[in-house]
């Protein structure tokens, strides 16, 4: 079994956070729809359906087309992204820190 991110611990793992983490790791790269369901570990069908209002909220924006594919990536610019940046930093520090500690305690 895969082990959860410390941002699908905290915030819930459900197909919308998980796309969220996935595209905030990989914010300076693009992605087909195909890479993002794959790669988040989204169904294609749940894809279909919430990434319409990912688009609309500004949080993801097409960034080139090859061919008929089209590439989306994370909207850094939007001020609300930036703030689950922030949030997701925020969140695997404080696990790092936690882990740490533990780590100190044990040895």
């Amino acid at each position: 079994m895969e082990e959860k991110s410390a941002f699908l611990e905290f915030v819930g793992d459900t197909p919308v956070t998980r796309l969220l983490n996935f595209l905030i790791i990989g914010r300076e790269f693009d992605y087909t729809l195909t890479d993002l369901a794959n790669k988040a570990g989204v169904s294609w069908t749940t894809l279909n359906r919430i990434f319409p209002n990912l688009r609309a909220q500004n949080i993801v924006v097409e960034v080139r087309q090859i061919g008929r594919a089209r590439l989306y990536k994370l909207n850094a610019n939007n001020p609300n992204v930036k703030k689950m940046i922030d949030l997701h930093k925020g969140i695997l520090l404080e696990s790092l820190k936690m882990m740490a500690e533990e780590k100190l305690i044990e040895a």
